[in-house]
């Protein structure tokens, strides 16, 4: 079977992680979905997203997420592989939904923001 030619780490609850997969499956693209709060990814593969999309690791953060606040994560004093951390470690603050295509990778909030991967 062919690889997906995106995928999405989607939150079935989260309206906008609904609309981006609607966005995606409205152009003819069949995602590969993967519920990453079900499945969270590895601090090696949060990597890789973060070195792919050439954002910050902080771009990932869901900053609206009362355990953003918890965690004291706005301060400087964390380290990207500290944040890698916190964010495999509590899935609930990645800012979702991530997609990524042969175009790039990207958090798609708002939900617009994944027509730039499918160039």
């Amino acid at each position: 079977m062919a690889k997906a030619s995106a995928t999405i780490y989607h939150n079935p609850g989260c309206g906008t992680s609904r609309n981006v997969l609607a966005l995606l499956r409205e152009r003819g693209i069949e995602p590969a979905v993967v519920e990453y709060l079900k499945t969270p990814p590895t601090v090696a593969e949060l990597k890789d997203l973060v070195q792919r999309s050439g954002l910050s690791v902080r771009d990932f953060l869901r900053t609206n997420e009362k355990l953003y606040a918890e965690l004291d994560l706005a301060n400087p004093k964390w380290t990207d592989e500290q944040l890698l951390g916190f964010l495999a470690e509590n899935p609930v603050l990645l800012n979702r939904p991530v997609v990524e295509t042969p175009a790039g990778v990207r958090p798609c909030r708002p939900a617009e923001t994944v027509l730039e991967l499918l160039k």
